[in-house]
């Protein structure tokens, strides 16, 4: 998904690396078999938890990371026949339709999914397992406006006032996962007949774009280590948990007026020889265990319900009540069509 915090903000893996791969838990005696995990760049959990779960199960896991949901679910899509894992976590919301229409995940109910994960059904068929919920919104540099003597913008319309002139910087839908879900934002919030008009008064108003996140984020936008020029930027309603001061509170705030709903998924993968294991690797993805780091360790939400969230969260995070969504069938026939006229637009 995001590419998101950073080597100095997740907790790194500990294992070998190998051709891309980490083999996370257990000995070489374990008799329970390895299952390989395919994910995103921004996957880390404590090794402990994934040696508990290998003394647990004898089953050790390979991570094998294939850069953002939109790369990550690519790769799924190419190597369908031909799976390069058992087992895929990181599909979120905006890619799920593409993946589930393209059969790359089988069907599987986790006896976990009932603790708070069905609440994010992806379909019927129970394809994909909701792990975490990471809804992308605008943020801003509250101690920036403070300065300025600017009010903080609070809606999308804020945006296009001549007060917030090349203030914004945004991610490209084409390359970035985030990208995508703010550009869905505005097709949610305006309609298929006014969003395009939406992002012309954007680019009118000089919204800068980049190729990811990270650039965004860490380069562009002021509220960051990065101290960049621009005090608006699109990330994630989580962001602000990370940009917490010496004083406990935090420097950034994100716009709830502004949130589309992004939820991260795992599944079963078609054609895997070792389907059971599979499974027993889902489970531990909703189990307690697991969906108690996702908070501290990927800045995401936990799908699971009673989780308790890391200190400061309450106030500095909030998960967003009322965020935007769109229905995948939705998503999935317009996609392609609304990322090619953004393009048009932004001159991308």
């Amino acid at each position: 998904m995001r590419g998101k915090w950073g080597a100095g903000l997740v907790l790194a893996l500990v294992g070998a690396l190998t051709a891309g791969c980490t083999l996370i838990g257990g000995s070489e005696g374990t008799t329970g078999g390895t299952v390989t995990l395919v994910t995103h760049d921004s996957w880390a959990a404590p090794q402990q938890v994934l040696d508990a779960f290998a003394q647990q199960t004898g089953i050790r896991i390979a991570v094998v990371k294939k850069g953002d949901a939109g790369a990550l679910t690519n790769s799924l899509v190419l190597s369908k026949a031909n799976p390069i894992g058992d087992v895929a976590y990181g599909v979120d919301s905006t890619f799920a339709s593409r993946a589930l229409s393209e059969g790359v995940f089988d069907s599987y109910t986790s006896p976990e999914a009932d603790r708070g994960p069905q609440r994010y059904a992806a379909d019927s068929e129970h394809r994909l397992s909701a792990v975490d919920v990471g809804d992308v919104c605008l943020n801003v540099d509250t101690g920036w406006f403070a300065a300025k003597g600017i009010p903080v913008p609070a809606s999308y319309a804020d945006l296009t006032d001549p007060r917030y002139k090349d203030l914004l910087v945004v991610e490209n839908p084409a390359t970035s996962s985030p990208g995508l879900a703010f550009l869905l934002g505005t097709v949610a919030r305006y309609g298929e007949q006014d969003w395009q008009a939406y992002w012309t008064a954007l680019k009118n108003n000089g919204v800068k774009t980049v190729s990811g996140w990270e650039e965004a984020y860490t380069q562009d936008f002021s509220g960051s280590s990065g101290k960049g020029p621009r005090p608006i930027v699109v990330s994630y309603a989580s962001s602000p948990a990370a940009e917490i001061g010496d004083d406990g509170k935090p420097r950034t705030k994100a716009l709830l007026d502004t949130c589309y709903r992004q939820v991260e998924y795992a599944g079963v993968l078609t054609g895997t020889k070792q389907p059971d294991k599979a499974r027993k690797v889902i489970d531990f993805l909703l189990s307690q265990q697991f969906q108690a780091t996702v908070a501290d360790n990927m800045y995401v939400y936990p799908s699971r319900q009673g989780v308790e969230l890391p200190k400061g969260w309450a106030e500095a995070a909030p998960l967003p009540q009322n965020p935007a969504a769109l229905p995948g069938a939705r998503v999935q026939e317009g996609r392609e069509r609304w990322i090619g006229q953004w393009r048009s637009l932004l001159g991308q």
